[in-house]
């Protein structure tokens, strides 16, 4: 069991370093810390290098945007909630890549392999949604569409953001065409 002061630090931090990366990538612990308002041996205690910090906020992320899901499909029909979330998942996917120099190789896989199973079923839960209303092609695939994400977060987002253009485009792919 973890003491509930010990969980609000880590919550803490993890909410500083969130906003810090966000604003500059080369933040250090110590102002992630002082951001937080614990001391270095808690933050050190909770996240022994940077490099364990940066993977906590991304996976702490990827947590919150799959949990999303049933919100967005009791809210919104199923392929208006795939746009939400994905639009979502791209912004996540860009903060991540602004972190990637502070990232090793391994870090880049192992963020690659802890988030791939949980989105991908998030993926397939609003899919699945969509087939069964109709409103979703029924061979739509949930690899293929992460794959065609990849495009999204790696979009020029200035002078003009491409990627909700984009993913009309894919989102327009996925509709299910009338029987004729």
């Amino acid at each position: 069991m973890v003491r509930s002061d010990a969980r609000e630090n880590r919550a803490r931090i993890l909410a500083a370093a969130r906003e810090a990366f966000a604003e500059d990538s080369t933040t250090s612990m110590n102002q992630v810390a002082q951001r937080a308002g614990v001391g270095a041996g808690t933050l050190y205690r909770n996240f022994p290098t940077r490099e364990a910090l940066v993977l906590a906020v991304y996976q702490d992320e990827v947590t919150r945007i799959v949990g999303t899901v049933p919100d967005l499909l009791a809210a919104t029909p199923p392929l208006e909630a795939l746009r939400h979330w994905t639009i979502d998942l791209v912004e996540a996917m860009r903060r991540k890549h602004g972190l990637g120099d502070a990232l090793s190789p391994g870090a880049h896989q192992a963020i690659s392999e802890q988030s791939y199973g949980p989105v991908i079923t998030a993926i397939t839960q609003i899919l699945d949604a969509g087939k069964k209303d109709g409103s979703i092609r029924t061979d739509a695939d949930p690899g293929d569409f992460l794959q065609l994400t990849g495009a999204l977060w790696r979009a020029a987002s200035s002078p003009e953001d491409r990627a909700p253009r984009m993913l009309a485009l894919i989102l327009d792919g996925l509709r299910a065409q009338p029987r004729r």
